[in-house]
Parts: structure tokens; C-alpha cells; sequence
């Protein structure tokens, strides 16, 4: 038991970041995102955030920008300002809830929805080639491990007290 403490406290010293997860997940999320982002910035004038907005937008239909934040994992000024300039270049409109005037709910224009309609090949197009030397096993074991990780998270941010604190390009 002495032994194994040890290690972890020699460990726990020296932080290899090429075996460190988060920053592993980090920067793959990152390059994947750079990648697929070279698909549709130039042509639609469309940063990395502002793309997940519409995509929340596209899959799950009218949302708050709180639900938005939430279900992209991006910290609310991030979202905040994706959707402002989303709103400045008409691809998504904001709407003052008729039963709830507090509440604002943002669904896609017609621009907003062309353009996601677009995008949406590009990004499975890129997907396709990113798993195509994965063979199905691999597959099921990174669905498996990342159904395990995002279960995982959950219960830590449930204990913790919250959600996500570090936007999406944290360590």
C-alpha cells in the first residue's frame, strides 16, 4: 500500500501531457474541430461556435441560449457571442417567448437554415474519412469509452456542483 502511494505522489510531480486525458481529449477535439471548420468558414463566414450553434439549432429546433450552452459544453459568452453575430448576419432569429416574456428562444432563418443544410454533408463527409481506417471495433470501444467518460464527467459536475466551468478549450 506504502509502494503503490509513492508512485502516485512521484506521479502526481510530473504531469505527462501526452498521457494527461483531458488535454489529449483537448487537443483532439480541437484539430478535429480545425479540420472540419476548413470545410465551411471561408465559404459560409462561419466561425467554430457559431457553427455549433446552428447545429444545436438544426437537430434539436428552438432553443435558449442556455440550453445551447449546455448542450455544446461552450461557456456562455462564447455562445453569447456566436449567437450575436448569428443574429447581425440574419442566420438566426431571437424570439421573446409569448407565455414567458423573460424567457428568449433563437430558431434559424431561412439563411441560417440553408447554410446548415450545407454544412451538414461537408462535416459527415469529413467524419466518414476521420473513422474510415477505424475498424468496428475500435468503433464500439470509443462509443463504449465515451458513453463511460461522459457519465463519468456527469456524476463529477454533479458533484462538484454545476457544469462545465472551463468552456470547451480547457484542460
Amino acid at each position: 500500500m506504502q509502494a503503490a502511494r509513492s508512485e502516485v505522489t512521484r506521479m502526481s510531480s510530473h504531469l505527462d501531457l501526452d498521457h494527461f486525458l483531458p488535454y489529449r481529449l483537448s487537443v483532439l477535439s480541437n484539430r478535429v474541430s480545425g479540420v472540419i471548420a476548413r470545410l465551411y468558414a471561408e465559404k459560409f463566414d462561419l466561425t467554430i461556435p457559431e457553427w455549433r450553434v446552428l447545429a444545436v439549432l438544426g437537430k434539436y429546433g428552438k432553443q435558449t441560449a442556455t440550453d445551447v450552452a449546455a448542450r455544446t459544453a461552450m461557456d456562455k459568452v462564447r455562445v453569447s457571442r456566436a449567437i450575436a453575430r448569428l443574429i447581425e448576419h440574419e442566420r438566426v432569429h431571437r424570439h421573446v417567448d409569448p407565455i414567458d416574456r423573460r424567457r428568449l428562444t433563437l430558431d434559424m432563418t431561412e439563411e441560417g437554415r440553408d447554410i446548415y443544410d450545407q454544412i451538414v454533408p461537408l462535416a459527415l463527409s469529413a467524419e466518414a474519412r476521420l473513422l474510415g481506417g477505424v475498424n468496428s471495433a475500435t468503433r464500439k470501444a470509443f462509443d463504449a469509452l465515451s458513453t463511460a467518460l461522459t457519465d463519468a464527467v456527469a456524476k463529477m459536475e454533479a458533484e462538484l456542483g454545476g457544469g462545465p466551468t472551463l468552456g470547451d478549450d480547457g484542460v
